[in-house]
């Protein structure tokens, strides 16, 4: 008996394969039964717990709609903005930030004629600074303007030709570098800082600051490089004529600039002023213009030979 039913249940079972779709769909008799509907209805709770959090939204965003913490955040920024206005103040108080950006306000056009003033001081004329309203205009307007764009590049330039040269002659080395810059970077604060005594004991009322001092002790860079590259090119003979032209002529560029700057208005106006105080001036100014071509031999002759 159980074999008649076996065999007749493997014989209908071609018959139900057989069988077309759409009569089963209009039979209502399915080979799986489709739970996704029934799933969805019968569990109510599952669909409220996904949409929960979503209508509630994040924990992190109740914490930043909070008013107290709204206020925690302006508290912060207002005492950021605090501590920076206060470290501003400060350092400006140290270094003259404001004062800077005037030194390094410069072009292309003032840069190539305030090398050719360097290099060539003889023909010109008027040395005064131009002001605006009671205030130096920019470098870039007036070439007659202290700066510290070609100062700070000067020092650059000539580390970076001083190792050229010791490289040249095989004695190049970062320790003996480092010990080229740092003996030009000294000698450089030993001379403002003196100039800086010098007036005090004088007594000189002067318009002049460090910084001033710092950008007219910085031109003889310029000089120098120009007496190294003209030595590295055309022999030792080369660097002596070189350096001897760019001597002279920033000996008569800081003549005709500090005189404006240390001598008394009659000076200034073009009559030499009479008097011990103004002799003394006088003296200063050409101590500070005799300095430099002693101070651009001492820092270049060991570079060639």
């Amino acid at each position: 008996m159980d074999y008649t039913a076996t065999q007749s249940g493997s014989r209908q079972q071609p018959a139900m394969r057989l069988r077309n779709p759409s009569m089963d769909a209009s039979g209502g008799s399915q080979l799986f039964e489709d739970t996704s509907g029934a799933a969805a209805g019968s569990h109510p709770g599952y669909s409220n717990q996904r949409s929960g959090p979503q209508a509630a939204g994040f924990p992190g965003q109740s914490i930043l709609s909070d008013p107290m913490s709204n206020l925690a955040m302006a508290y912060g920024s207002s005492l950021a903005s605090q501590g920076r206005e206060m470290m501003d103040k400060n350092l400006d108080r140290f270094i003259p930030i404001s004062r800077l950006k005037y030194y390094f306000a410069v072009d292309t056009v003032y840069v190539g004629k305030k090398l050719g003033l360097l290099v060539f001081p003889y023909m010109h004329e008027n040395w005064e600074v131009c002001y605006q309203q009671d205030t130096p205009v920019a470098p870039r307007f007036d070439v007659n303007a202290p700066d510290l764009y070609i100062p700070a590049m000067g020092f650059i330039t000539y580390v970076l030709v001083a190792g050229l040269a010791l490289g040249t002659q095989n004695r190049f080395s970062p320790e003996l570098l480092g010990v080229q810059a740092s003996s030009a970077l000294v000698w450089l604060i030993m001379e403002v800082l003196a100039v800086l005594l010098s007036l005090y004991l004088v007594t000189v009322n002067t318009d002049l600051t460090t910084i001033d001092l710092l950008a007219f002790s910085g031109y003889k860079y310029v000089g120098m490089i120009i007496g190294v590259v003209a030595g590295l090119m055309f022999g030792r003979l080369a660097y002596y004529l070189s350096l001897l032209w760019c001597c002279v002529a920033i000996f008569v560029f800081m003549i005709r600039t500090l005189r404006l700057k240390l001598l008394s208005a009659a000076a200034a106006e073009g009559r030499l002023a009479t008097g011990t105080r103004n002799q003394l001036r006088m003296y200063l100014t050409m101590s500070i213009a005799a300095a430099q071509p002693v101070l651009m031999y001492w820092l270049t002759y060991h570079l060639v030979r």
